[in-house]
């Protein structure tokens, strides 16, 4: 059995899973860190273990791109080659092609693209997305979609669906024929698609269900709607999503905007938010955000949180870490970091926790009461 559902909430559709994979258990609700090009910025595997991550995100275009799925193939495989022994999800790299925009043109076939490194044009098919991964070797890989950008029209949203949806049947009878490259199984999930169109998503959903995938994402959004459409739209889609496989709300995000995706039943998550933020100075806490550059840090003797258990908060001040800042010292980047990893993780610990203990409505509603917050003092 891939996923077992443990519990359920008794007031909401959150739910506590369990992930098997070749690479470890993830137990979910579970926040995957971003690691796009074999590397979670400014982290080593070794700090990624410290604060227990199961699963890391990589992605299949930058990784195509540089160094190549055949050299990594060369090399192993990217467990191999990162020194990761734990689970990797990689993305599609559907997305990083939909954020280029002018230097993309899509078909019935795939995408046509011209790489933002060197200007050179490649092709990304359902076939070949799933032999780059095959390469890698990730635990968990993902189909071709295209996402709709926001806003666009119904006929848009439409169309870019029926192309998701042909891709992923290309990819599911692929699959179904597919022989790792290595002595561990792959997983391949589904993406459904449709903009902010129920009726679009409901024909995404069901068709995708049909297929029968060991997983499914939801994706196309967080790509600028407003939040209140963004869960609607989420909630919609775990409602026919089936209740035995893993959901996935692609690229979100803020720590409230995890806790209210996982009261509407979802399972993973991924962003760049926790190690972006952190680079340029903004941390995250059960107490709200701290902006350790402010000047009101500069003789300020305690942790950026004197509940957290990170390595950070049991080691340096919020004086030293503004410091590393002002100086531009690249610790502070790194330091900053691994705290807000080990809080998003803690944070999803803590709401399976409570999902177990059927008090996740509670808890909710406490840690939403300071989680937006900004720390001054």
């Amino acid at each position: 059995m891939f996923f077992e559902l443990v519990h359920k909430d008794k007031k909401s559709k959150a739910r506590a899973g369990l992930i098997k994979t070749d690479h470890g258990e993830i137990e979910t609700p579970i926040f995957m860190p971003v690691g796009t090009q074999g590397t979670v910025k400014t982290l080593s595997p070794r700090n990624l273990i410290e604060v227990n991550a199961s699963v890391i995100l990589g992605n299949t275009y930058h990784l195509y791109l540089r160094p190549g799925h055949e050299l990594i193939n060369r090399m192993g495989g990217l467990h191999r080659f990162i020194s990761w022994d734990r689970a990797i999800l990689t993305d599609s790299g559907g997305f990083q092609v939909f954020s280029l925009k002018e230097l993309r043109k899509i078909d019935e076939e795939g995408i046509l693209f011209q790489s933002h490194l060197d200007g050179s044009y490649h092709k990304f098919t359902p076939e070949l997305v799933l032999e780059i991964q095959r390469n890698l070797g990730s635990d968990i890989m993902m189909v071709l979609d295209e996402c709709a950008p926001y806003p666009s029209t119904k006929e848009y949203a439409q169309k870019a669906n029926k192309l998701t949806l042909k891709w992923a049947k290309e990819a599911r009878e692929i699959f179904d024929n597919f022989k790792p490259l290595y002595d561990h199984r792959q997983q391949l999930f589904a993406i459904v698609q449709g903009g902010i169109y129920k009726d679009i998503r409901e024909e995404s959903a069901k068709a995708l269900v049909a297929m029968d995938f060991p997983g499914y994402a939801i994706g196309g959004l967080a790509v600028g709607e407003p939040k209140e459409t963004m869960f609607e739209i989420t909630d919609f889609c775990t409602d026919i999503l089936p209740e035995n496989k893993p959901r996935y709300l692609m690229g979100v995000g803020m720590p409230e905007d995890i806790i209210l995706a996982v009261e509407r039943g979802v399972d993973m998550f991924d962003c760049v938010i926790p190690t972006r933020n952190a680079r340029n100075g903004t941390v995250f806490t059960a107490n709200g955000k701290m902006i350790l550059k402010s000047g009101r840090f500069k003789d300020d003797p305690k942790p950026i949180d004197s509940d957290c258990t990170c390595y950070v908060c049991r080691n340096f001040s919020r004086a030293y870490l503004r410091h590393l800042y002002n100086a531009n010292e690249i610790l502070g980047l790194k330091l900053a970091t691994l705290h807000n990893v080990h809080f998003y993780l803690w944070l999803t610990r803590e709401a399976r926790k409570a999902i177990i203990e059927n008090r996740f409505f509670d808890w909710k509603q406490k840690i939403l009461q300071n989680i937006t917050k900004v720390i001054e003092n």
